[in-house]
């Protein structure tokens, strides 16, 4: 690595002094770095004395396509915006595979990268409601027993354009591919709390904890340059089975910057603005996380609010994220000859919820045929099994035969019997998130004049 963030002068402990931190910063111009797939990418790093001295890496268009509010292009891998850097793959590569290569999952920033580049200098406080306030090392928590998870992490706002096209709402223009489903690695959060004395299935600390606040090392705007934060019940990070992870790897590798390297956190069955990445510290607190994208973000409110009348502590913030699905194998509009068409997609459900079925309609809901489901290839999938991946999307595949143009829609039954919704102006919020409506794709069919 080319960057770094200085945390101190002294393995595990931080410098409380600002001034100390900034002397140890060594300010870079415009430069081309190359990323873990080997694209090249103009960075430029930017001394922010707020951030005391934390290194940020901006990102401009390098060989990907570049998108923004106006354009979109398919070039490369992904699809991707400027600034902050946000990107999905083509829906087709999505479901290529069960686990999502890292080079496809998508990618989600408030603010501009940052890079730690001394790992022996990095460190995570865990401070606030406790008897035994401590700096936890990476050896700290390598030396814990590593759990292997696979499970999907998905933006809130995934499928917001499709809602954006019945009435205009704010935020990223996401596709179907705001999602992608890895195998994650690293120590659990249960564990790790008890290393400061909270004992596992603990729901307030003697001193009123009731919260894990995590603080990364991001900053974004939203918090006016301070910090991303997000928080979870103490008794969901205190519950080993709940399996939120402070997470180093992912798909048996070390994370990469766009991850979160060198640690995050991983909160399995909720939205991912709830997965933190780049941990700097973990706070428990008496209340929910009070952060712009706890308290001013990601809550979902009824068709009758904008923004003129909208109050924000009249909901609560999203955690889990309701049944989904999508259509991969095709796009939105789609031309071809008539006769057998394969129809491929993920389905998803927060919560651990597995899926009970995911239904085919081929004559735009009329009728309905249900589609095979399989996690891992040549394993019978079965929901709630012990051998099934309970955070895990599941891959769905049926065969049609269409002989004149037509509308296909999918639709997912989660294990509690949610059901996706059938309008997405039922479920229609100002800030576009959570559509998990019918997704419909239409196929003209050309007949051929031979």
């Amino acid at each position: 690595m080319i960057l770094f963030v200085m945390k101190g002068e002294r393995k595990c402990h931080r410098v409380n002094s600002a001034d100390t931190k900034l002397d140890n910063l060594k300010t870079r111009s415009h430069r081309e770095i190359l990323d873990e797939s080997g694209y090249a990418r103009s960075s430029r790093l930017i001394q922010d004395k707020a951030n005391l001295g934390i290194k940020i890496a901006m990102r401009t268009c390098g060989k990907l396509s570049c998108l923004d509010s106006n354009d979109r292009m398919r070039t490369g891998h992904l699809h991707e915006n400027k600034e902050p850097f946000n990107a999905e793959p083509p829906r087709q590569a999505l479901v290529s595979s069960y686990v999502t290569p890292t080079e496809f999952f998508y990618k989600r920033n408030h603010g501009p990268i940052p890079v730690v580049d001394d790992i022996e200098r990095y460190s995570v406080s865990v401070v606030g409601l406790i008897d035994k306030p401590k700096e936890l090392c990476m050896k700290d928590i390598t030396n814990l027993p590593k759990y292997n998870i696979t499970a999907t992490l998905q933006c809130a706002g995934n499928r917001r354009t499709a809602m954006s096209k019945t009435r205009t709402v704010k935020g990223v223009g996401w596709d179907v591919s705001a999602l992608g489903n890895a195998i994650w690695g690293g120590a659990k959060l249960a564990d790790v709390l008890e290393l400061v004395g909270i004992p596992k299935f603990t729901s307030m600390t003697p001193a009123g904890g009731k919260h894990v606040e995590f603080v990364s090392v991001d900053r974004c705007k939203e918090e006016n340059g301070g910090p991303y934060k997000a928080s979870i019940p103490l008794i969901q990070a205190t519950n080993p089975e709940a399996d939120v992870l402070l997470a180093y790897e992912m798909n048996g590798e070390t994370l990469n910057r766009d991850h979160g390297y060198p640690l995050r956190v991983v909160v399995p069955g909720v939205i991912g603005a709830r997965s933190v990445k780049w941990l700097d510290s973990i706070n428990i607190d008496s209340q929910v996380c009070q952060g712009f994208f706890m308290q001013k973000d990601y809550k979902m409110f009824p068709p009758s609010v904008n923004w003129d009348n909208i109050d924000w502590s009249t909901r609560r913030p999203q955690m889990d994220f309701p049944v989904q699905s999508a259509i991969c194998s095709l796009e939105d509009m789609n031309v071809g000859r008539n006769g057998k068409i394969a129809i491929k997609g993920y389905a998803v459900s927060g919560g651990g919820r597995g899926i009970e079925r995911v239904d085919i309609s081929t004559d735009g809901g009329k009728t309905w045929k249900e589609a095979s489901r399989y996690q891992k290839p040549g394993m019978q999938y079965i929901a709630d099994e012990e051998k099934s991946d309970k955070w895990a999307w599941v891959l769905f595949e049926a065969e049609a035969d269409v002989h004149s143009n037509t509308e296909i829609v999918a639709k997912a039954v989660d294990t509690a019997a949610n059901v996706q919704p059938e309008k997405v102006e039922d479920i229609w919020n100002l800030r576009g998130i959570l559509n998990t409506s019918w997704h419909r794709v239409h196929v003209q069919v050309r007949h051929s004049s031979m």
